[in-house]
């Protein structure tokens, strides 16, 4: 008998909880409950991550968490509680399957069967932000190796174990060399281990606008993490209802199964929610624990549910539907169609087998890393950037010289135009004579004769080559 935390949430939270919870004992799945406390009322007594630590240690005991909706209050400092969980207990893979159900529900997409695989812990969701100067900010891309193969290789093990035929990649990397870079490069490197799965890449804005016009072309789609986060609910709600999608978090020693709507404070307590996107996430967390004949008989009933037209009331339309309930009528019609199968949408089929093996990181070569250059970041309120130019050259040291200056990216000294819009935010980049390496001394050296000419230095970043190969961006304009 396997015990998973859950916790019932806010707003409509408890409602569709209750409903998904006796819809799961109905199925004789050998599972217990464990209710932990996270949300709003958390959040209110001071705990500025939402999460009592009796949650943290239920959660990490069980492995497994089935969460409804939350309120995270406005101001006051709180937390993201679905990022904090999500980086604090490694839950790389967000997975979230967006299938039509056509015509119960409607649509204009009827074909549409897509899962989106979404990295879960970095990109700009690490949360990195500065205010360096009074016009600008800044928020840090991360994007790591291990990060990137981890979720690629989740993608594509994610497809065979379930008979899928493609994996689609989704980047920028035309605009972000580096870091989009490295997602691209990663994807092209795991593909070729997997000749059986068809593979394919495209630039994340006509990706996403293929994916709203002709979804049927993919089938599993990967992709950094907030790619994933605006994609996936893109690809939910054109399957006729965000509502009615649920998704998956998946670690490598814990997971967290959820509807990914809101909490919809708006409509709680008229118990006229509809839980199927919870109950969509007990599916798959029923699969993640091997409890797959519950998980495939509930799947089954709810299609059959929808089939014959018992629609709450978001999902109601005249001249399809035959009875609006609410919350508890429909986990009840779910209850009575156990054992049933859907006759026009797709039935499923989740027979026993190995249960999902989580792919691992391959080691890598050591490589020979060597700093080129510094660019300081100096925040000057002269918009003119030769005044900018003549100011950082007077900080050089002997054959480590000023090659150039950019503002937002884009290259204004040398030769600049007088149209660029400057910002007093700027962008200097220090480098040897001859190509030589620079030592960390020399970066010393600039930054304290920056001090003596009152130049303000508010960041540095080591410009560094890997194996020969340059690791940093040039200026848009070169």
């Amino acid at each position: 008998m396997k015990t998973i935390s859950i916790a019932k949430g806010d707003g409509i939270g408890p409602e569709i909880m209750n409903a998904t919870l006796a819809i799961i004992k109905a199925s004789g799945a050998a599972v217990n409950f464990e209710e932990v406390q996270l949300g709003k009322e958390v959040y209110l007594s001071g705990n500025t991550s939402g999460i009592t630590p009796e949650a943290w240690e239920s959660i990490r005991r069980n492995k497994v968490l089935l969460k409804a909706p939350i309120t995270t209050p406005q101001g006051g400092g709180y937390k993201s509680l679905n990022v904090t969980m999500r980086k604090t207990l490694g839950l790389y893979a967000n997975v979230r399957p967006c299938a039509s159900l056509h015509p119960y529900v409607t649509t204009k997409h009827p074909d549409m069967d897509v899962v989106i695989v979404r990295e879960n812990e970095e990109d700009l969701y690490a949360g990195i932000e500065h205010q360096q100067t009074p016009d600008v900010v800044q928020c840090l891309k991360l994007i790591s190796r291990p990060g990137c193969e981890k979720i690629i290789r989740y993608a594509f093990e994610y497809a065979r174990y379930n008979n899928r035929k493609k994996v689609t990649c989704f980047s920028k990397d035309n605009i972000m060399k580096q870091t989009d870079g490295l997602f691209h490069k990663i994807y092209n490197e795991v593909a070729q281990e997997y000749p059986d799965i068809e593979k394919e890449h495209w630039i994340v804005d006509i990706g996403a606008a293929k994916v709203a016009d002709s979804p049927e072309h993919f089938d599993v789609i990967v992709m950094p993490n907030l790619y994933g986060d605006i994609i996936s609910d893109i690809a939910a709600q054109i399957t006729g209802s965000v509502g009615m999608a649920g998704s998956a978090n998946i670690g490598e020693s814990v997971a967290m199964f959820e509807a990914i709507h809101g909490s919809a404070p708006d409509i709680a307590g008229q118990k006229i929610a509809n839980p199927s996107g919870l109950l969509r996430g007990a599916i798959m967390m029923l699969n993640h624990i091997g409890e797959n004949e519950a998980a495939q008989s509930i799947h089954n009933a709810w299609l059959l549910t929808l089939e014959q037209g018992i629609h709450t009331a978001d999902i109601f339309k005249e001249d399809i539907s035959s009875r609006k309930v609410n919350t508890e009528e429909f986990a009840h019609a779910v209850i009575a169609n156990m054992g049933k199968e859907p006759q026009q949408l797709t039935k499923v089929r989740y027979n026993a087998k190995e249960p999902f093996k989580l792919p691992h990181v391959k080691e890598r070569a050591a490589q020979k890393k060597e700093l080129l250059g510094v660019d300081l970041f100096v925040d000057c309120e002269n918009k003119n950037p030769n005044f900018v130019g003549e100011l950082l050259r007077s900080i050089e040291k002997e054959d480590v010289k000023l090659q150039m200056i950019t503002n937002r990216g884009v290259k204004v000294w040398p030769n600049g135009f007088d149209e660029t819009f400057c910002t007093q935010h700027w962008r200097c980049r220090f480098m040897p004579d001859g190509g030589r390496a620079m030592t960390n001394q020399e970066i010393v050296a600039l930054l304290n004769e920056a001090i003596d000419k009152k130049v303000d230095v508010i960041k540095t970043e080591n410009l560094y080559s890997f194996d020969g190969e340059r690791a940093f961006s040039l200026g848009q304009g070169q």
